[in-house]
């Protein structure tokens, strides 16, 4: 029985998506919740599994067309035999890598069956379909084999971080770097000597993914329409590295989950937040909207680009909940598997420059928000005190407002009570 493949219903905020890639190929056997092909939409990677078992009968859209919900995809011949042997002969030496070493006539006998290597495809065949879309892409652009490779994720899983640690650790010579070369080498024979002293110059033109063309537009989009001012204040961190070094051990043996800088962030923002609710509030035509919750936006950098995932209720979270909530988050946006629900509202927004080395910069809004908290890199500094100059491990902290509708003062208050609250961090447990 044929049955027909779909976009599923895409959100209520989407408009369409993006087809990125077919998984299987038409002929192919497929298992049910398989992922056939992957769908980019402006925020997210969505999935589109396999109704049932069978064959892949037919493909109707390509790779990098625009779909709608409910739209035609492909056709599954459910319950069906896979093609003959010898088309899935074709379609498997068309994909192998290329044999660039000289082989003996007595190396593998034409006809004779290999136990071992059909056990060998079939795990990778079951490995490539636990992938993130962000991590088969990776490895097809490297040309590596999955199976190389210890996943540290769930059930094994492999991460990106686990395939960029692979290639940082010199096991692979990216073949896009290779391709380049040849292409430069080429290019310099066709314009004849070129001067000992030339450097290979090239140029690649790479469209924009959907989701970079959606963050280069609400960036737009929030400095046309708001009126962005940042103001700065610093931070000494030093009771706050204390108290987590203090009970770091403790607080991860009876949470299972690190300590970290960041909860303590959402905590003095979410205090700072209810004395000054105009920060947390946002703008809609002539109107003003006021949150009496606190859904906090986490920032987070991912190789497609930056996702915010989003805390909801973090107001009524412990700091074991924010940490926990953040790890899962961010696991789940570099793995490419993050929901689209995830991503959707928020009240204010926290950035953490510091983690690339950041000491100062001016975060730009995340409309409709009217304000982001923006962390930079901890650095010992000199600072008075009591009169003696003492080193300190210190933070700028940046907080971008929109002007329209949060004053000076609410700013410059608002930063000064995160700041007293890091400093004395005894004020979260009494609600000072």
């Amino acid at each position: 029985m044929s049955i027909e493949v779909k976009v599923p219903q895409l959100p209520e905020s989407v408009a369409d998506a993006t087809l990125v890639a077919w998984h299987k190929a038409p002929g192919d056997a497929v298992e049910r919740d398989e992922n056939l092909v992957d769908l980019e939409t402006d925020k997210v990677v969505l999935e589109v599994p396999a109704p049932a078992s069978g064959v892949l009968k037919e493909i109707r859209i390509k790779d990098g067309t625009t779909v709608t919900s409910g739209e035609l995809l492909a056709i599954l011949d459910e319950g069906g035999a896979a093609a003959k042997q010898g088309d899935g002969e074709k379609r498997e030496k068309k994909a192998a890598k290329p044999d660039t070493e000289p082989r003996a006539a007595s190396e593998d006998e034409p006809g004779k069956p290999k136990d071992d290597d059909e056990a060998e495809s079939a795990a990778k065949d079951r490995s490539a379909a636990r992938l993130s879309p962000s991590v088969r892409h990776l490895l097809e652009e490297h040309d590596i084999d999955p199976a190389d490779i210890a996943g540290s994720g769930r059930d094994g899983r492999l991460t990106k971080a686990d395939v960029m640690g692979f290639l940082e650790g010199g096991k692979v010579a990216p073949p896009k770097e290779q391709k380049q070369n040849r292409k430069e080498h080429k290019a310099g024979e066709a314009r004849g000597p070129q001067p000992a002293s030339a450097e290979p110059r090239h140029e690649e033109r790479v469209a924009m993914t959907r989701l970079r063309a959606r963050i280069a537009e609400r960036m737009v989009q929030a400095q046309s329409e708001a009126a962005m001012l940042t103001s700065f204040n610093e931070v000494d961190l030093g009771e706050v590295m204390a108290l987590r070094t203090r009970y770091k051990e403790p607080f991860e043996q009876a949470h299972g989950v690190r300590l970290g800088f960041m909860s303590f962030f959402v905590k003095a923002a979410i205090a700072a937040l209810k004395q000054y609710p105009v920060v947390n509030a946002s703008v809609e035509n002539n109107d003003i909207i006021y949150h009496d919750y606190h859904d906090i936006g986490i920032a987070v950098s991912t190789e497609r680009g930056l996702l915010v995932p989003i805390l909801r209720d973090a107001g009524q979270m412990s700091f074991a909940d924010v940490e926990r909530g953040i790890n899962e988050y961010a696991g789940k946006a570099r793995e490419g598997t993050i929901g689209l629900d995830d991503l959707t509202g928020g009240t204010f927004t926290i950035t953490n420059g510091g983690v690339f080395g950041s000491l100062m910069s001016t975060p730009i809004l995340n409309p409709p928000q009217s304000a982001i908290l923006g962390m930079h890199k901890i650095q010992e500094r000199p600072m008075v005190i009591d009169g003696e100059i003492k080193a300190r491990p210190m933070m700028y902290i940046a907080l971008t407002y929109d002007h329209r509708i949060v004053d000076g003062r609410e700013a410059v208050l608002f930063l000064v009570a995160i700041k007293e609250t890091l400093e004395d961090p005894a004020r979260l447990l009494i609600g000072i």
